[in-house]
């Protein structure tokens, strides 16, 4: 048969259309759409399958949550309109084949490092408030290894978590601030490594080379960064740089952990799938917390609520203390100044920080700018505004001028870099 023009087989054979035939179309969709449902298939697989490994990493600690419930009527009451209160302690046990290099395992671990990390209601700011490990205080009687339990103790406040787990420290540290602690983590040595390799490692600048061979550390003077190993050696090292007080230490834990955060904020970790897995694998897998937070999610949750903070509001100090009268190898609190400083914190109101004095002589406590007077404590009583030693703020409308925001020594993350 011909067309028009003579052409057997009209247009087609002409090469006038391309369109397979529509039997062969619709396989073509079909296979289509059934490699695109395969795809979202195996995503979701491997979605769900990193979510499992990951919320399966963290270890709930169900003993200190039930220990905590059997005292629940002498703990503090609740924060203020959603802030948060978590405390972070850093322990120092050598069981496991990671810790196991750092001594000998002698069924015992001491607080090594206690953060008391405050966030604030509208998750514009944080605070973070290193407890020392040498800080004279109240230990309460707490539930032993053993079964047992001791009796209350005034001892140095890094032995609660050694007679009694994250649970004695916590209620410890109650005790000390009369702030509610809402959430707990504990991270041994090995999950600090896993996590600063996790980013890339974490950068520090030194005045003058570091030599500290407790810590197993040797660096140069200047700028550099620090992996794993390294950077648990800078943290813990303690005789090796200035007086050899615990107090320096505290300070270079502060300054690296505000570099850290620096490093997590930047979109060279939270934007890259390559860096931002192995990051949230190592915590994950580093970290022991409390029910409330042992899962994915409620990591998440938290991580979401202040990943934002601007680093020049994450601020970092050390409780006002100074040598204990009867040894001062020990530290007790510096008042009204640490006072102040809790009820700020139970109130979620603000307070800054600025570094030390370089006049300041190096066992100078820490002072905020805006102590109360003699009269103000006298009169804390009659006014339960001005409890712990702080003038009350006047209410709006009084026409009188508003109290200053208090100012400690400290440091932020937005100035823990190298200048």
């Amino acid at each position: 048969m011909a067309d028009s023009a003579g052409i057997p087989g009209g247009t087609d054979a002409a090469g006038g259309s391309s369109k397979p035939p529509r039997g062969r179309r619709r396989r073509l969709l079909r296979w289509i759409a059934l490699g695109l449902a395969l795809l979202v298939l195996c995503g979701a697989a491997v979605g769900w399958w990193i979510y499992r490994k990951l919320d399966g990493n963290i270890t709930e600690d169900t003993s200190a949550a039930a220990e905590l419930e059997r005292y629940e009527r002498e703990r503090p009451t609740h924060s203020v309109g959603g802030s948060q209160n978590i405390l972070v302690i850093g322990s120092d046990s050598r069981s496991g084949k990671e810790n196991a290099g750092y001594g000998r395992d002698r069924g015992t671990e001491r607080s090594d490092t206690a953060i008391l990390l405050h966030l604030s209601a509208d998750r514009r700011s944080a605070t973070a408030v290193s407890i020392p490990r040498d800080l004279m205080t109240q230990i309460p009687a707490c539930l032993t290894a053993d079964g047992s339990r001791g009796a209350e103790r005034f001892a140095q406040f890094n032995w609660a978590y050694e007679w009694g787990g994250a649970a004695c420290t916590i209620r410890t540290a109650e005790k000390l601030t009369g702030i509610r602690i809402d959430h707990h983590m504990v991270v041994d040595f090995g999950g600090f490594k896993r996590m600063v390799d996790a980013v890339g490692g974490v950068e520090i600048c030194l005045d003058q080379p570091m030599k500290d061979s407790e810590a197993k550390l040797k660096l140069p003077a200047g700028r550099q960064t620090l992996h794993g190993e390294q950077a648990l050696g800078f943290v813990r090292a303690r005789y090796s740089l200035g007086n050899g007080s615990d107090t320096e230490r505290m300070e270079r834990q502060q300054q690296f952990l505000g570099s850290l955060v620096k490093k997590v904020q930047s979109t060279g970790v939270l934007l890259n799938p390559g860096r931002l897995y192995p990051l949230l694998d190592a915590a994950t897998s580093s970290v022991t917390t409390d029910p409330g937070l042992a899962s994915l999610r409620g990591l998440y949750e938290l991580v979401r609520g202040v990943r934002d903070i601007p680093a020049e509001q994450v601020k970092f100090l050390t409780v006002p203390r100074r040598p204990y009268a009867a040894d001062p190898n020990r530290d007790e609190l510096v008042q009204p100044e640490a006072a102040q400083l809790f009820e700020r914190l139970r109130a979620d109101k603000p307070l800054t920080v600025a570094p030390p004095s370089p006049t300041a002589p190096p066992t100078a406590p820490t002072t905020p700018t805006t102590a109360p007077t003699a009269a103000e404590t006298g009169r804390a009583s009659q006014n339960p505004r001005a409890a712990d030693g702080v003038s009350p703020e006047p209410s709006k409308g009084t026409g009188t001028t508003p109290a200053p925001v208090p100012t400690f020594t400290g440091t932020t993350a937005g100035t823990a870099d190298c200048r």
